[in-house]
């Protein structure tokens, strides 16, 4: 385990200490340490290609395709990935009632994956997959078996290709434009990732569950993301307008940190566990 800052875990275990109920937003920087890659660099620039775009899977069928396909060859790198050190600590600070929520930006199960049962996912989910007709509902794995039926000659294509987050990778476009896609097998409908696309909204009931989530707690927590698109952000806004304490923890820049009332620029994995490790020596 790295070496921590130990103002740092004293300043983080005083904020703990005196907000004993924490509102918690997780991002894409949790994940990192479980072998999924982040969008964007540490100063908050992205890095890469750009992510799908809602009205464009929702239009084309060669976005649709692209989609597909490139998730097809990334899917084993979200199955295989397991929860590192920040999830678990995570899960022990909820546990122990010092999170009253925790609410996820990744669409990931990495959270449930260490045990914790009751956690939000801002964007969705990519372990299930829905008809955009119908509304059938079928897991992730399933489709994969659907996609592999499909495509057994490309099949024997599965090999380590350059990672991308969310399940995404970078392939080959002749795989791409040789990929068959399944449609839904209730109503012949265009199948679905549960999950928010770039341009999409979030479903309003998420919302303004998680602000009333966050008037009820005393603190925002912010682990792993820079905050930069306005879908996480607003819940450091709000807290900042309601004079609620706002503590961020992240390597790099965050659009939260003029907010912050404690910044701690370190990466999860390596922190959170000094200070559960702390905060379980003081019970």
């Amino acid at each position: 385990m790295g070496q921590v800052n130990t103002q740092g875990i004293d300043l983080a275990e005083s904020f703990f200490k005196g907000h004993p109920s924490i509102f918690c937003l997780t991002g894409a920087g949790c994940s990192l340490a479980s072998g999924i890659p982040t969008y964007r660099r540490t100063n908050g620039d992205w890095q890469g290609r750009q992510p799908i775009n809602h009205a464009d899977f929702l239009s084309k069928f060669s976005t649709r395709q692209r989609y597909w396909a490139r998730s097809f060859l990334g899917w084993p790198t979200m199955t295989q990935a397991e929860p590192n050190p920040a999830h678990s600590a995570i899960t022990w600070l909820h546990h122990r009632k010092h999170l009253s929520t925790v609410l996820t930006q990744n669409v990931d199960n990495l959270h449930e994956k260490s045990g914790l049962t009751r956690v939000q996912h801002l964007h969705g989910d990519l372990s299930f997959v829905s008809c955009m007709e119908c509304g059938k509902r079928i897991s992730r794995d399933d489709l994969q078996n659907e996609l592999s039926a499909l495509n057994p000659n490309l099949s024997i294509q599965l090999q380590p290709y350059r990672p991308r987050p969310d399940g995404d990778t970078e392939v080959p476009e002749a795989f791409v434009r040789a990929f068959q896609i399944p449609s839904c097998q209730s109503c012949g409908g265009d199948l679905k990732p549960e999950v928010v696309f770039f341009g999409d909204r979030v479903p309003p009931d998420i919302i303004s569950n998680a602000f009333e989530a966050l008037e009820a707690a005393d603190a925002l927590l912010v682990i792993g993301s820079s905050l930069k698109i306005f879908s996480g952000y607003r819940f450091c806004r709000q807290a900042h307008e309601r004079d609620q304490p706002i503590m961020i923890i992240n390597p790099g820049w965050t659009r939260g940190d003029p907010q912050a009332s404690l910044k701690i620029e370190e990466s999860a994995e390596v922190f959170l566990p000094r200070l559960v490790e702390r905060l379980a020596n003081q019970r």
